[in-house]
């Protein structure tokens, strides 16, 4: 009698396990095929474009004579350290970058603080305000800045500036910041998240303790949202590189105001069709900002606190 209860005990586990199995079976089957489009879309938008520039550099290849195509070598790479525009439009990149982006992080970061503050009504109403115009395409962007700074036309020029004597202020140096200033949405979202995310508790010691509100955001908020900064950092940079040259701001090329990724765009389609030599300077540019990013997590270890790693230290 006991055999027999063992047994049927014995049963019963074998079809619950069987059961478990095929219940994983088919999760990570459903679970692949849900993202078995983002792959196909990865695969064939993203990676396959990328090694195929990565070969394309290392030809000659024109857009309109693609049968007479011939690789070169680094003839490419060494034409660009001879282009004086390419070097130009590099190094207006690293302004760009050097410019707008503190300012960026800077204006997020107090707006979070104002957002995060529970004094602030209609946060919901506002917070979506600002976001909005993150998600205007960058096209539109520039027309509606441009507009807005036209020496002639534009309504800041008309009812603000010119009245207090100011019209002479803007310029093609403000449109970039003006510009960069426009999409601080998704870095304003993200360090608000971290900020509603830090314990009342350590607030309410500090406010015990004397601490004041400035006291209190540079020696608890800051730190507590360091990987956030962070993050917003590394995003803002490779933005401001054009998302490393994917050539969809839309702006003309000018010698005098615009970076790498306009001058990448004239060499496709103005006129040359040197589709090798534009891919040489994307992948130049690739590697530069690749470089910066990684000269940004070496220097997480001075100033990016992470919660895993204080944990490790107590333990």
């Amino acid at each position: 009698m006991n055999f027999i209860v063992v047994r049927r005990a014995h049963r019963k586990r074998a079809v619950k396990s069987v059961k478990r199995l095929s219940l994983r079976k088919y999760s990570a089957r459903m679970g692949f095929m849900l993202i078995l489009p983002w792959i196909l879309g990865f695969l064939l938008l993203k990676a396959f474009p990328i090694l195929a520039a990565l070969w394309y550099s290392f030809t000659n290849f024109h857009m309109l004579q693609p049968d007479q195509i011939q690789f070169i070598g680094l003839q490419n790479y060494i034409t660009f350290f001879n282009d004086r525009r390419a070097i130009n439009s590099l190094i207006r990149s690293l302004n760009y970058f050097i410019t707008t982006v503190p300012i960026e992080m800077i204006a997020a970061l107090l707006l979070a603080a104002v957002f995060a503050s529970e004094r602030l009504r209609l946060k919901r109403i506002l917070r979506t305000l600002f976001f909005m115009p993150s998600i205007i395409p960058a096209v539109a962007i520039s027309i509606i800045v441009s507009g807005l700074l036209n020496r002639d036309s534009g309504w800041l020029n008309q009812l603000i500036l010119r009245p207090l004597n100011l019209q002479n202020v803007l310029g093609r140096n403000t449109f970039p910041i003006v510009l960069a200033l426009w999409t601080i949405g998704p870095g304003f979202l993200i360090m608000l998240s971290a900020m509603l995310n830090v314990p009342r508790e350590i607030y309410e010691a500090a406010r015990v303790d004397g601490a004041g509100p400035l006291a209190r955001f540079v020696l608890i908020t800051l730190p507590m949202i360091s990987p956030a900064v962070f993050f917003s950092l590394v995003i803002n940079m490779i933005s401001s590189f054009g998302g490393v040259a994917l050539l969809d701001r839309g702006l003309p090329y000018s010698r005098s105001l615009s970076p790498m990724e306009s001058y990448i765009s004239s060499q496709l389609f103005s006129g040359s069709y040197n589709l090798g030599y534009a891919s040489a300077l994307a992948w130049v540019m690739f590697i530069v900002v690749m470089l910066i990013t990684l000269a940004l997590f070496f220097s997480t270890r001075y100033w990016v606190q992470f919660p895993e790693e204080e944990d490790n230290e107590e333990i």
